[in-house]
């Protein structure tokens, strides 16, 4: 038989601090919530197996060589595999090719607009919203999203999150740059306008 247990009214001093909890934390809990929503998917796509010790110290050795992580690294060459194997019609080899091609463009216009001395805090907001000018590169951008192959909303906007988010990495590291915070430490983050990323990671390079 279930219990059931007599529910006490909170005193009024603990009532009154507990709303101006929620309300201070009002923005950290939206942030937050996202965050675990963005990692139910990462955990929904991760596989995970055991490679010999050699074998893994030769793939770290590659991907370091490289200037890639491990994940990032073995990530990449399934995905190969996948544009080589599958036949040249096959919607998905076409989204990992247009991927694969929007990140490359983005490295090359990254490395052009550093040398070009465009290089700020707003960095990453200037390469995406030079390269959304190219009529071609957004072409490549929506197929790399599935947006040709039909896919659903939920689909592409959880590939445009993913997507962003490597845009924003392959920015970061072909200048050389890293994620500037603020006082408090938290990196900062700003808002964009007109362009295919909402947000975007505030960024600096290390004193010369």
């Amino acid at each position: 038989m279930a219990t059931i247990e007599k529910i006490k009214p909170a005193k009024k001093s603990k009532a009154v601090k507990a709303i101006k909890a929620v309300k201070s934390g009002k923005e950290e809990k939206k942030v937050s919530g996202r965050a675990r929503r963005l990692e139910k998917i990462e955990k929904a796509s991760t596989v995970t197996f055991t490679l010999e010790l050699p074998v893994r110290k030769f793939m770290e050795a590659q991907a370091k060589a490289a200037g890639m992580n491990m994940t990032h690294y073995m990530q990449k060459l399934v995905e190969t595999h996948v544009i080589e194997a599958a036949p040249t019609d096959e919607p998905l080899a076409l989204r990992l090719a247009a991927k694969r091609e929007v990140l490359g463009q983005v490295v090359a216009l990254s490395t052009k607009l550093n040398a070009d001395g465009k290089f700020d805090e707003n960095f990453i907001l200037t390469v995406v919203s030079e390269a959304g000018k190219d009529a071609a590169f957004k072409a490549q951008y929506d197929l790399a999203l599935g947006v040709e192959a039909g896919e659903s909303d939920v689909k592409v906007k959880r590939a445009r999150v993913s997507l962003n988010q490597q845009i924003g990495r392959m920015i970061k590291k072909s200048v050389g740059a890293r994620s500037k915070r603020n006082a408090q430490g938290k990196i900062g983050r700003g808002q964009a306008a007109d362009t295919f990323v909402a947000t975007y990671t505030l960024l600096e390079k290390a004193a010369a």
